[in-house]
């Protein structure tokens, strides 16, 4: 009978359960209570109150704060809705507003809160006295700590380095810097596996003073092995070791690696380089030294067009193919067309020699011009050993050259075969757009009727460039040129071994090339040349300026007739991506005219 009435019992709690199933699956469905309050109208919403946190903080503290402390940067920072939320909120913001500033030093600050309205608060900061460096212990374990004169003069030399010295204001980023900037400095050098092996900053906040620790393991000293090269697929597999200035036993320093990189980068043959050891010290004997390059593109179509007063409008058209049949040889040929100029031109150079620094070129050349009356066409071979090493480089040439100049009733054929030799040394803050720093250049070469040439003669040459900045953005800017040609005469000398003057970056004033001997309607080269020039730019921005300037010059073919051509003018300067552009109004006071100078190009 209990059995009965528990199954009853049972039958009639299931009854209602499967009529509200039936009821379910008949009826609409029914929103839960949080999609009922999703449904209601954003109007209808209450609205959000967002935070304002105004900083009351002394200079030195507000950068580290604005710049980190959360509260500070929430654009949106709801208001806490009670007294224990809105505490919860102020205690966390003080506790990292407490580590942020003692990283710049301030190890006991005072912050507090004011809350003039509930949602604008007022974050007061007391910042306190800047802890600041007390004592510093430097110390050396592993080779670098031996008993050896000359590491004793280095030790001694790393801790003249140091960056936070005794009296300096304590910051966590200065201390870290300088660990890395004493690390950096041993490891530079001989102990590629240098590391810090302890550092300690002990602060003491009622004196406000911290005593700070380091000690640097610089590990064995290095020395170098044979190269690993990686990264080349088309190129020659020599190709590396030809540009490799490293000898095997050497020890290790980072500069020369870096002058290794250089080196390959400047190259065309590779898009990047990578030249390193790998840092371990079981490796110290012998490290292999670690080449990893990507090639560039071996071929190259690039073309432009162009125009400046001295030659007006110009076509160019150039082809590089810098991996010539698989041997690394770099072809560059290129036309160029100017209304009063043309030039056609084929140059082969060849990579360095295995432990070289020079590099080898041959090619061609021929050349037309109408200048001043001057119609010349020359025709040139020639074979070149260049050099170029930190600030200098030098070209030593062999050229032979046929020529042929007209004038209104004259016509001359000319040859010769000279050697010629080539030096520059520039140093400037940039090379691009140069304000501080100085070019020079010097060149000599000549020819002998002996040796195929026409007339006995030898041109030296020398440019000087000073360039000094004025203020915040000026520059002057001063150039000199002398240039002598030491023959009896200029009869049966090529024309580019004589002198003429005149134009855009010589003396403005006056037409491209029009100073010089004028003979039969025609300006010719002389055997002596002189210019001057004074230039002062003022920046008006970042892109933009003018200029004054004051040119003098010419070229004559006795001494006794030398008589300077004097130019000034003012003009505009653009920084423009490819350099600065200058556009020039200039009054040549012995012609008694007004010219403009201008120069621009654009590649395509």
């Amino acid at each position: 009978m209990r059995h009965c009435v528990h199954i009853l019992l049972a039958l009639f709690l299931a009854l209602p359960l499967g009529v509200s199933a039936a009821e379910d699956e008949a009826a609409p469905p029914q929103e839960s209570a949080s999609a009922q309050e999703a449904a209601v109208p954003e109007e209808d919403a209450a609205p959000k109150h967002y935070l304002s946190v105004t900083l009351d903080a002394p200079d030195e503290a507000q950068g580290v704060l604005k710049e980190h402390l959360r509260l500070l940067k929430k654009n949106q920072q709801e208001v806490p809705e009670d007294e224990m939320a809105r505490a919860g909120v102020q205690q966390r913001a003080r506790r990292e507003a407490q580590e942020l500033l003692r990283t710049e030093g301030f190890f006991a600050p005072e912050i507090g809160f004011e809350t003039p309205q509930e949602d604008q608060w007022v974050m007061h900061v007391k910042a306190g006295e800047r802890v600041k460096i007390a004592h510093v212990e430097i110390h050396f374990a592993g080779a670098l700590a031996g008993a050896d004169e000359a590491l004793a003069a280095r030790r001694a030399r790393l801790e003249k380095g140091w960056l936070l010295p005794v009296g300096e204001p304590f910051r966590q980023s200065d201390w870290d810097g300088a660990k890395q900037n004493l690390l950096d400095d041993v490891a530079s050098e001989d102990f590629a596996a240098a590391k810090i092996a302890d550092s300690k900053a002990l602060i003491d906040t009622e004196r406000g003073e911290a005593r700070l620790s380091v000690t640097v393991d610089s590990g064995p000293p290095f020395k170098l092995g044979e190269l690993q090269v990686s990264g080349i697929e088309r190129l020659p597999h020599d190709l590396v070791e030809r540009y490799n200035p490293l000898r095997v036993g050497e020890p290790f320093a980072l500069a020369r690696l870096l002058e290794f990189q250089s080196a390959l980068q400047n190259t065309p043959y590779f898009r990047s380089v990578i030249v390193d050891v790998e840092r371990d010290p079981l490796l110290a004997a012998a490290v292999p030294v670690r080449v990893q390059v990507v090639e560039a593109n071996s071929r190259r179509l690039s073309a432009g067009l162009g125009f400046t007063t001295n030659t007006g409008l110009r076509f160019e058209a150039n082809w590089q193919d810098v991996n010539l049949r698989r041997r690394a040889w770099e072809l560059a040929t290129g036309l160029r067309v100017e209304q009063k100029e043309q030039a056609f031109y084929g140059d082969i150079l060849l990579p360095p020699r295995k432990g070289s620094q020079y590099r080898d070129s041959f090619g061609a050349l021929i050349k037309k011009s109408d200048i001043s009356g001057l119609q010349l066409n020359s025709q040139a071979l020639g074979v070149t050993r260049a050099r170029a090493r930190g600030h200098i480089s030098t070209a030593l040439s062999l050229r032979w050259q046929h020529e042929t100049t007209r004038t209104d009733t004259q016509h001359r054929d000319i040859r010769a075969l000279s050697l010629d030799y080539g030096w520059k040394w520039g140093r400037v803050d940039n090379v691009m757009d140069p304000r501080q720093g100085l070019l020079a250049s010097f060149n000599v070469g000549g020819g002998l009727r002996a040796l195929l040439s026409d007339q006995n003669f030898l041109r030296t040459s020398g440019r000087l460039v000073w360039y000094q900045p004025v203020g915040e953005r000026d520059t002057l800017i001063l150039r000199g040129e002398l240039g002598r040609t030491w023959a009896k005469s200029r009869e049966g000398i090529p024309q580019n071994f004589l002198f003429r003057t005149g134009g855009t970056q010589t003396v403005r004033g006056y037409d491209y090339e029009s100073l010089g001997v004028y003979e039969d309607g025609a300006t010719l080269g002389g055997r002596y040349m002189a210019v001057g020039s004074a230039e002062y730019v003022h920046w008006l921005d970042a892109k933009w300026g003018i200029a004054g300037f004051v040119d003098a010059g010419n070229a004559t073919d006795s001494l006794d007739d030398f008589d300077l051509r004097l130019g000034y003018g003012i003009g505009g300067r653009w920084r423009s991506p490819a350099g600065p552009l200058a556009l020039d109004v200039a009054y040549g006071q012995h012609d008694k005219r007004v010219r403009v100078h201008f120069g621009i190009a654009v590649a395509f």
